[in-house]
């Protein structure tokens, strides 16, 4: 008998985890699996789960947003253990689970402990930390921490939008030193993100294009300092063409590792939970590091 442990965010989305948690157990208990249930406790709390159940689980199910999914991943990481992992996306945006094509019914999505296949993706390391999708900084980096809980059960996604029009007029801009792929750039930036993920925020394909979580390449996407009308109006041209221009703001490249050095410490955001603030950041692309059970038609042949 193949065991599980359960690790579910209890306050996610707008709780909707307590409607639909009976189903998910019996689907996992039909199916033959000895179920381990553990709700968080608070943050951190998923993490340290997955470590003091090493090695006495086959499977983790885990339901939650983004920041669940990072616990849990990052708690395998700190074990040491590749164990396949059934996400039931519960958050406000569930990029990640976008990115995967995961269901958004619940019990659909727990029925992939029981009839997904394996899917190798890529995670990253934050220094001495790790991330899922995500690691950025800048303006609007702190909507998603800074965004109370109740809000987003409330409101969902927009919930982030109000909070980010608040902080529209305090944006400012960080000096840094960047270094990829064997060259070096210099500049003040008022945005910059390392993704591994189709959208972020729930905004599909700011990310860049030709997107794979598999391939150990990271998407990076930075926003130099505006310094007139033109230099807008070219960001907002990206936003829309996703196209780059040689006189604008955006830079866009692909890495599989990224070096960024500031005078000043730089507050980080971590698949949308606090990063801390840092003068020297190095993030690297650990090749399908981790499992995720997905549909069959999800992965390529």
């Amino acid at each position: 008998m193949k065991k599980i442990l359960f690790v579910f965010n209890p306050h996610s989305g707008k709780g909707q985890i307590k409607d639909h948690l009976l189903d998910i157990v019996n689907i996992l208990v039909s199916a033959g699996f000895d179920v381990n249930i553990h709700p968080t406790q608070g943050r951190n709390d998923a993490k340290a789960t997955v470590i003091r159940f090493k090695g006495t689980y086959d499977a983790i199910v885990c339901s939650g947003g983004d920041g669940t999914v990072n616990e849990v991943v990052a708690g395998l990481m700190a074990a040491g253990i590749d164990v396949p992992i059934t996400y039931i996306p519960a958050g406000s945006t569930n990029d990640f689970a976008n990115g995967l094509q995961l269901p958004k019914s619940m019990t659909k999505a727990a029925k992939l402990a029981v009839k997904g296949v394996p899917y190798k993706v890529d995670m990253g390391t934050f220094n001495d930390r790790s991330f899922v999708y995500v690691a950025a900084f800048g303006a609007f980096t702190e909507v998603s921490y800074a965004t109370s809980q109740q809000l987003k059960n409330v409101l969902g996604h927009q919930a982030y939008i109000i909070e980010g029009m608040r902080q529209f007029t305090n944006i400012k801009s960080s000096h840094m030193t960047i270094t990829a792929n064997g060259q070096t750039m210099e500049g003040d930036f008022i945005y910059g993100m390392v993704t591994n993920a189709d959208s972020v925020g729930g905004f599909k394909g700011i990310t860049g294009k030709n997107i794979g979580l598999d391939d150990g390449i990271f998407e990076v996407t930075l926003i130099r300092k505006l310094k007139n009308p033109l230099d807008l109006n070219n960001l907002v041209s990206y936003a829309i063409t996703k196209e780059v221009k040689e006189d604008q703001s955006v830079v866009v490249f692909k890495a599989s590792k990224i070096v960024f050095e500031s005078e000043e410490r730089v507050p980080w955001v971590l698949d949308g939970e606090f990063g801390g603030k840092q003068k020297r950041v190095e993030i690297i692309n650990r090749h399908q590091v981790a499992t995720f059970t997905v549909d069959k038609n999800f992965v390529r042949p």
